[in-house]
Parts: structure tokens; C-alpha cells; sequence
């Protein structure tokens, strides 16, 4: 007798048949490769990838520089594995670019570095500082979206399975946030919070919940007079297990497909705080502060300053989108 396949089963063999929405999986997965290895594969690993050479600043993409290395002194430095995985490695070592019209000197030794995608207006390696700002660009679409899941679904939730004077406040909470433009929304969060890195995933977070507990709301309006419904309230079950056991389990695509989108959402959201200067503060690379820093060298020989993180921003939120629809469409029971 043949296997019946699960949902499960069946809504990813559709996925995988979606060569669209497996681009952006694939998009998606290296992405949070290149963001978990972070220092240890980045040319420049020190800390905040902030190592500066004002001699070599906007130098072209693959551009190729002598240094000469000598001892910094430095002493207490804590560069373990985890240390350098989290942190970034602390160099005992001073580097200074070494030009051709500079005397060398044999007893000194000397180290070529290659910046594949040339340096900033500092001198620091554009490539080091793309690679961490990943982490960011990761850390605050997964921070956002949990956030706004649960915020969204709990509220979302109660209003659309009480119904009455419950759903009517809250439903007006939602309507009264909804008309708020969410870029707006989110920098007076972060005044209330202050600057900083963890205040601006709050931020994010507490402004995009309003989506998810609409779509929840309106959803468990659909089907909490459904027989299974009925059937778990006569057997004496209570409220909360109906909606987060019996009533939630069923509108799990729906769900998938708005966290995946309001994701992509929350990378847009992050890039423009910090190109308005109110997310994570310097030195810490993110590819929204990158863009500020070097967008008037647009119309200059150095554009790729700013169109790099640039692009970066549009591939990743570009993945997300497609891999939602892709989650929508894998979900369409009636397709």
C-alpha cells in the first residue's frame, strides 16, 4: 500500500519544485553561513573589522598593498576561539602600508594584503566589513520577526477568538498603530530606547506586529466555528489550549509566509535607521551605515562604495520575497 505523504512532506516537495523560491533559499542559507563565520573568514578580523590606513583610503577592488609588521606591545589579549568567533581577534602587531617610494628595511618584515573589494574612505577592507554586517542584517530580521510573532500572535489571538469589547480595544490599538508610517514609528521607539544595537531589534520588532495580529485575527474569525473547534470546547478543553494546539497548527502557512516577509521588511527597516544615523552606531559595520558613509562618492570614481552594501541590501530582501511566495504558493491547498 502506498504512503500517505504528511503536510508537511507534501509542502516541501512543492517548495523544491519552485526553482524561484529555491534561488532564494539558497540566497538565504549562504547568507547565514557567510554571518556565522563571520571573523574567522574576513581578511580584516579585528575587532568591528575597524582597522584603519588613511594612506590606502578608496582604494579599487583588488588592489594589492604592502605592510610592514611590527610589535605593538600590547599585552592581555584574548584571542580564544570563541573570543575571535564573537569578538573579533585583537592583533598584537602594528601595520603600516609600505609605499615604492618608501625605504625597505631588510631586518623588518614585511606582509602583502589583498582588498578583493577595495578599501573605504578610512582605509579600512570594504569585503571584512560586508561580512560582519551580515550579522547584523541577520541578527535584527530574526530578532524583529520573533518579536512581532509573538507579540502579534498572542494579541492577534485572543481578539479574533473572544471577540466582543476585547476585540473591538484591540482591534482599535491595531488600527491606531497600523496608521502610523512604520518608518516613523520606529525612530520614536528608538528615541524612547535610545541609540544603540539591541534598542534598534526592539524598535523594529514593536512596530511590525500590527501585520501578523491581523493576519491571526482573521484567520481564527474563519475557523474557530469549524467542527474541530466545536468539538475540543465540548470536550471541556480550555481556551488556550484550543488556540494554541487546535486553531494556531492550522493557519501555520499563512503565518510562515508573513515572518518571511516581514523579515525582509526588517533588513529594509534597519538599513534606513542606521542611513538616518539612529541604528547601530559606529564602528560597528552595517550595510545601511556604509551606504551613508560613502553615497556622495556615487558621482565620484568610488560609486562601488555605496552600490556594494547597496546591493547587498536589495539580494537579501529580494531572497526573502521570493522565498515567501514561494511558502505561499507551497501552502495553496487549493493550487
Amino acid at each position: 500500500m502506498k504512503e500517505i505523504d504528511s503536510p508537511l512532506k507534501r509542502v516541501v516537495s512543492k517548495l523544491k519544485k519552485n526553482k524561484l523560491a529555491m534561488f532564494g533559499g539558497f540566497l538565504i542559507l549562504f547568507t547565514i553561513v557567510i554571518a556565522l563565520a563571520g571573523y574567522l573568514i574576513m581578511p580584516d578580523d579585528s575587532p568591528n573589522a575597524n582597522e584603519m590606513h588613511l594612506e590606502i583610503s578608496t582604494m579599487p577592488p583588488g588592489t594589492k598593498i604592502k605592510f610592514k609588521v611590527e610589535e605593538a606591545g600590547k599585552s592581555n589579549i584574548n584571542n580564544s576561539f570563541i573570543n575571535k568567533w564573537i569578538n573579533g581577534r585583537e592583533s598584537n602587531f602594528k601595520y603600516t602600508p609600505v609605499f615604492e617610494t618608501d625605504t625597505l628595511v631588510s631586518t623588518n618584515k614585511y606582509i602583502t594584503r589583498t582588498y578583493w573589494l577595495g578599501t573605504d574612505r578610512y582605509g579600512r577592507d570594504v569585503l571584512s566589513r560586508m561580512i560582519l554586517g551580515t550579522r547584523i542584517s541577520l541578527s535584527v530580521g530574526i530578532v524583529s520577526v520573533i518579536i512581532s510573532v509573538l507579540l502579534g500572535v498572542f494579541l492577534g489571538a485572543i481578539a479574533g477568538y473572544y471577540g466582543g469589547k476585547l476585540d473591538v480595544l484591540i482591534t482599535w490599538f491595531i488600527n491606531v498603530i497600523w496608521s502610523l508610517p512604520s518608518l516613523l514609528l520606529v525612530i520614536a521607539i528608538s528615541f524612547a530606547l535610545g541609540k544603540g544595537f539591541w534598542q534598534v531589534f526592539i524598535a523594529i520588532g514593536l512596530s511590525m506586529w500590527v501585520e501578523v495580529a491581523r493576519l491571526v485575527r482573521g484567520q481564527i474569525l474563519s475557523i474557530k466555528n469549524i467542527e474541530f473547534v466545536e468539538a475540543a470546547k465540548a470536550l471541556g478543553y480550555h481556551e488556550f489550549r484550543i488556540i494554541f494546539k487546535h486553531i494556531l497548527p492550522n493557519i501555520l502557512g499563512p503565518l510562515l509566509v508573513m515572518a518571511a516577509a516581514n523579515f525582509a521588511s526588517a533588513i529594509l527597516l534597519e538599513a534606513g535607521l542606521s542611513f538616518l544615523g539612529f541604528g547601530a552606531q559606529p564602528p560597528t559595520p552595517t550595510w545601511g551605515g556604509m551606504v551613508k558613509e560613502h553615497y556622495g562618492y556615487i558621482i565620484m570614481d568610488a560609486a562601488y562604495l555605496a552600490l556594494i552594501p547597496g546591493l547587498a541590501i536589495m539580494l537579501l530582501v529580494y531572497a526573502f520575497n521570493i522565498f515567501s511566495s514561494g511558502i505561499r504558493d507551497a501552502f495553496d491547498q487549493k493550487n
